[in-house]
């Protein structure tokens, strides 16, 4: 079982670097993974008071894989983004990696994305505003990007004080 403990923080190597696509023949290993990353995320939500998703690389599992509970889980498989918008919005962005940290970032307000569900059946979903914002998150993860690389500029940054 995984714990607070395994999540990689800020200036870990492995959050800089790509993930690797999960094989069919990974798949055994799927449900282990996404209950180490549900496990996690329920652990910096009561600590924290934030946590919608989290990706595999956060935990050193350089798969591309991410896992999101809202209101019920998701788990999105080699993931791929497409049909960004060009309209775009800015928010102060958090991460798991850092939770105390913020980020101010511009994303696309909408887009689609391609991925494989837990039964290996691809799947397409179109989203939109925070959703659209917060797979654009995860999905950096697996590409070795952290938010902290998307600040807008050098003073889009600020300490989170308490469960903001």
């Amino acid at each position: 079982m995984a714990s607070l403990d395994d999540l990689l923080l800020l200036g870990d190597p492995r959050l800089y670097q790509a993930c690797e696509p999960v094989l069919e023949s990974e798949r055994p290993l799927i449900p282990g993974w996404v209950s180490d990353l549900h496990d996690v995320m329920a652990e910096i939500r009561s600590q924290y008071g934030f946590g919608r998703a989290i990706a595999a690389p956060q935990l050193g599992i350089m798969k591309r894989l991410i896992y999101m509970n809202i209101d019920r889980p998701v788990v999105f498989i080699n993931p791929e983004l497409h049909d960004l918008s060009q309209k775009t919005f800015e928010l102060w962005d958090d991460c798991m990696s850092f939770p105390n940290l913020l980020v101010r970032v511009r994303r696309h307000q909408a887009l689609t994305i391609q991925y494989l569900d837990m039964d290996w059946q691809p799947q397409v979903w179109r989203l939109e505003g925070d959703l659209s914002e917060l797979l654009q998150h995860e999905y950096d993860h697996l590409e070795g990007i952290l938010c902290t690389m998307r600040a807008i500029d050098d003073k889009s940054f600020r300490w989170r004080r308490g469960k903001e």
